[in-house]
C-alpha cells in the first residue's frame, strides 16, 4: 500500500519554477529520501505535501487524502519537522510537548501525559523535561522538535534537513534515532536532505532532484547501476601470478587489478552472475579466500554524476 502518491507536482512563484512536474510514490512504512542541492525544490515539495502551500499543477494523495480538496485531513495525519523548527524557549521540554498535544486535540490527560513521557524517554530527554528549552544544545532542540512532530502519532512524517547545522556527533545521534523511529513508530518517513550520509544509512529508496526536476529515482542499488557496474572484490591470504593469470584467461573478466596493501583482487565483470565461477577458479588456482564482496558505486559518486549530467 502507498502512503504518498504524487503526479506531475509543480509549483511556480511568479516566473520561477521551484518544482517542475515531479512524480513519485512512497510505500507505507518506507523511509524515502529526497536529495538535491540547496534550491533544488526539496523544501517546496514538502510544503506542498504537508498542505502549507498549494501546488500550481498536478496532484498528490497523502494517506489517501487529496492535498487540495482534503487539506485539513492531511494536516491531521502528518508530522512535520521544518528546516528551522521553532520551539518555545521560555517553556520547558515537557510544556512544549504539552502545548502541541493540546493543539492536536489530545485532551485526555492520561493519554497526553503518557505520550509525552514516551517521546521524551525515546529521545533521551526525560531527565531534562523540567528545563527550559533555551538552555538546550542545538542537538537537544532538534530531538525535541522531532518529538513535537510525533506527539499526535502521525502515520506519515516529513523531516526537512533534520541534521543540518549539527556537529558530527549530534548528527549521528539524530540519524540513529530516525533509524529507530521508523521501526518504533511504524510510520512512513519522507526525509529531505542534502547530506548523503543521512540518505545512505536511512533510506530504502531515493529521489534526486535538481532545479525542481526529477533526475533519478530508485533504490541505492538501482541508482548505482545507472552510473556504472559494480566491481567484484576478493580478499586473499596471498596473491600470485597463477591466480591472476587464471582470472585474466576467463572471458567473463574484463579487467583484473591488484590492491597489494589489502591483498585484494578487484575485478570488472560483464555479468555479476559469473561470480561463483570466478570464485571457483580462484580456489582451483590455489587461492585462500578471506572475503568476497560485490561493491557498487557510492551514493556520493552516483549523486555527483547524476547532478552534473542533469545540469549539463
Amino acid at each position: 500500500m502507498e502512503s504518498i502518491i504524487a503526479e506531475g507536482l509543480t509549483k511556480r512563484f511568479n516566473t520561477i519554477i521551484a518544482v517542475d512536474h515531479i512524480s513519485f510514490r512512497i510505500r507505507e512504512g518506507e523511509v524515502f529520501g529526497l536529495l538535491g542541492p540547496n534550491g533544488a525544490g526539496k523544501t517546496t515539495t514538502i510544503r506542498m505535501l504537508s498542505c502549507l502551500i498549494k501546488p500550481s499543477e498536478g496532484f498528490a494523495l497523502v494517506g489517501g487524502y487529496d492535498i487540495i480538496k482534503e487539506s485539513n485531513k492531511v494536516r491531521e495525519i502528518v508530522g512535520v519537522l521544518t528546516e528551522n523548527p521553532s520551539l518555545y524557549e521560555r517553556l520547558t521540554a515537557y510544556e512544549n510537548l504539552w502545548f502541541f498535544a493540546e493543539a492536536y486535540g489530545i485532551s485526555d490527560t492520561n493519554e497526553r501525559d503518557g505520550r509525552i513521557r514516551e517521546l521524551l524517554e525515546f529521545f533521551d530527554l526525560w531527565g531534562r523535561r523540567g528545563d527550559k528549552v533555551g538552555t538546550f544544545s542545538r542537538g537537544m532542540k532538534q530531538k525535541l522538535a522531532i518529538a513535537r512532530a510525533l506527539v499526535h502519532r502521525p502515520p506519515i512524517i516529513f523531516l526537512d534537513e533534520p541534521t543540518a547545522g549539527l556537529d558530527p556527533e549530534s548528527a549521528k545521534e539524530i540519524r540513529d534515532l530516525i533509524g529507530r523511529l521508523s521501526k518504533h513508530e511504524k510510520c512512513t518517513i519522507l526525509l529531505c536532505t542534502h547530506r548523503l550520509e543521512d540518505a545512505e544509512k536511512l533510506c530504502s529508496k531515493v529521489m534526486i532532484i535538481n532545479k525542481g526536476k526529477n533526475i533519478a529515482i530508485g533504490s541505492l542499488e538501482e541508482l548505482a547501476r545507472l552510473v556504472g557496474k559494480p566491481t567484484l572484490q576478493i580478499g586473499l591470504l596471498s596473491i600470485n601470478e597463477k591466480i591472476t593469470d587464471s582470472l585474466k584467461a576467463l572471458k567473463e573478466v574484463k579487467d583484473v587489478f591488484i590492491d597489494p596493501q589489502l591483498s585484494r583482487l578487484i575485478l570488472n565483470l560483464d555479468d555479476e552472475s559469473s561470480t561463483p565461477k570466478i570464485v571457483k577458479e580462484v580456489v582451483h588456482a590455489g587461492g585462500m579466500i578471506l572475503s568476497v564482496n560485490m561493491v557498487y558505486p557510492s551514493l556520493e559518486e552516483v549523486y555527483l554524476k547524476l547532478i552534473r549530467e542533469g545540469t549539463a
